[in-house]
């Protein structure tokens, strides 16, 4: 276990550096050595590892979304409130809707069955997304108009909706009493409590830094416990109420940053260090999970499906931006910036195979191979495009 962790951190860190020295983004070059690394590939990271893999991918989606709630600036947040709830849910429902009419007729399966698939794909990947808009928050590109914090966003909640939606298809293909009034209630419902519990804890954060002192190293310490537990609680609490954990977490980072900004600034740089090492994790890891071979298998209609998906995804974009003061290349920077597809696809593609759905392994492979082909078109369209547009 020692050896594979002490090769992921080196050759991930070469890999990075070799994308960036060819002008591509690093974390592309992380997933790559991850695909060849992983199970499907060179078969070199060891067993414990891969045991732990959704562990230590989720501590590090956690660590980013703390980094992006302590860089959002609540004036510009407030700028792009409403166009952020629209990006929030729109593209992600055109898209999952549009490959569920689609998919019914190019595969041949049942509505329910289409619209799983359409749900999996459809959620983007925060943490192919985020850290390349807190880069551009930091260096301060389309900051004027907060572009990024729009899609930092935007996002951020739509995986909620993706994921509720996948999860309601998935009930009633098992022949669950689905209330689908009340599954639907419950998206904003997760979303209110995410936010409130996380302002609830970001001001214990708050009040127990200013009454005690605390070293900064030992505040991050405290902020990323706590965040993790509140996390889990989301899957402790899984039938009975549901919590966006995710956005909850990103909270914690936003109100330490209102109310507390010279603490929440030193905290914000060692945070930003942390990443360093947890983005290797994530993205090597996250590469680990993607099957290249069962991808092929869903050969051209599975390509045919997530290009359509995403025309409709990009159509929701740009409906969502439409009446704002972004001018035709920012609006169209937003479209690519909401391509990347990876986490969510990598941790429950399976999840339906597993269940005994009927085309599970075609869902499956046209999941997997929307990551290899979304995560590194996005991920260089966000580098180049926010370069000579923004």
């Amino acid at each position: 276990m020692a050896l594979s962790l002490a090769t992921i951190i080196v050759l991930g860190l070469i890999f990075s550096w070799i994308f960036e020295k060819l002008k591509l983004p690093g974390l592309l070059g992380m997933l790559i050595l991850g695909i060849m690394m992983g199970p499907y590939g060179l078969n070199y990271i060891s067993q414990e590892i891969l045991v732990i893999s959704a562990d230590l991918r989720k501590i590090a989606l956690i660590i980013i979304l703390l980094r992006a709630g302590l860089g959002l600036n609540k004036a510009t947040l407030n700028k792009v409130g409403v166009p952020a709830i629209k990006m929030s849910c729109i593209p992600g429902i055109f898209e999952g809707l549009t490959i569920m009419i689609i998919a019914r007729y190019l595969l041949r399966v049942s509505f329910v069955e289409a619209g799983i698939l359409g749900f999996i794909i459809a959620a983007v990947s925060p943490a192919v997304i985020v850290p390349q808009m807190l880069d551009l928050i930091n260096r301060r590109v389309g900051e004027e108009k907060g572009i990024p914090t729009l899609i930092l966003a935007g996002a951020s909640v739509d995986d909620v909706f993706a994921i509720t939606l996948f999860t309601t298809f998935l009930g009633l293909y098992g022949g669950s009493n689905i209330n689908l009034f009340k599954q639907l209630f419950n998206i904003p419902l997760s979303i209110a409590l995410g936010i409130l519990l996380g302002a609830l804890l970001g001001l214990l954060m708050v009040f127990l830094f200013k009454k005690y002192s605390i070293r900064d190293t030992k505040k991050v310490l405290i902020i990323l416990g706590v965040a993790i537990m509140f996390y889990s609680l989301e899957a402790f609490l899984e039938g009975i109420i549901p919590i966006a954990s995710l956005l909850g977490v990103m909270t914690i980072g936003f109100i330490l940053l209102e109310k507390y900004p010279e603490v929440a600034n030193r905290v914000s740089s060692k945070f930003n260090k942390i990443w360093v090492f947890a983005q290797l994790l994530l993205f090597v890891l996250v590469g680990a999970e993607v099957n290249i071979y069962v991808a092929i298998d869903s050969g051209l209609i599975g390509l045919l499906i997530i290009a359509v998906g995403l025309m409709a995804r990009s159509v929701g974009v740009l409906l969502s931006v439409a009446g704002t003061n972004l001018n035709r290349k920012e609006k169209f920077f937003c479209v690519i910036s909401y391509v990347p597809k990876a986490t969510v696809q990598a941790a429950i593609g399976a999840v339906p195979l597993s269940m005994g759905v009927a085309s599970g392994d075609v869902i499956l492979a046209i999941a997997v191979l929307s990551i290899l082909i979304t995560a590194p078109l996005g991920s260089i369209g966000i580098k180049y495009t926010s370069k000579r547009w923004l």
